[in-house]
């Protein structure tokens, strides 16, 4: 049997969701700051595809791509950042969406690794 590496994808998730809570926190907590620049982290998806080795297709229709090939489409942010008077680059309404969608993923998160720990326990018990 081999490792479930659905652990790891999801604990290497919580790591990048917690990086970018605590971006978003600082972009809110120096929202007046003069001269502040707002600041993000990479999307998941590229910190993904650098550790592509940890997952591979074993089926040709797994990921819609070929066996041992994956790949992922990158989310291009398309909102602007707009320059304010004091030229800080953080606008409130995009960090507030930004903080929902990290708690989203989250909960997210937190929901399939519980759905995917009671289906091994079901296994096991049997």
């Amino acid at each position: 049997m081999q490792p479930v590496n659905l652990f790891m994808l999801a604990t290497r998730q919580a790591e990048w969701l917690s990086a970018r809570q605590t971006s978003v926190a600082g972009n809110i907590a120096n929202a007046n700051t003069p001269g502040y620049k707002a600041v993000d982290v990479e999307p998941f998806e590229k910190v993904l595809s650098r550790s592509v080795s940890t997952l591979a297709a074993t089926h040709a229709t797994h990921f819609g791509a070929k066996a041992g090939e994956v790949s992922f489409r990158n989310r291009e942010d398309d909102r602007t950042t707009a320059t304010l008077p004091s030229k800080n680059t953080v606008v409130l309404e995009q960090e507030l969406i930004k903080a929902g969608e990290v708690r989203r993923s989250f909960e997210m998160n937190t929901a399939i690794v519980k759905a995917f720990h009671r289906m091994m326990l079901m296994s096991v018990k049997g």
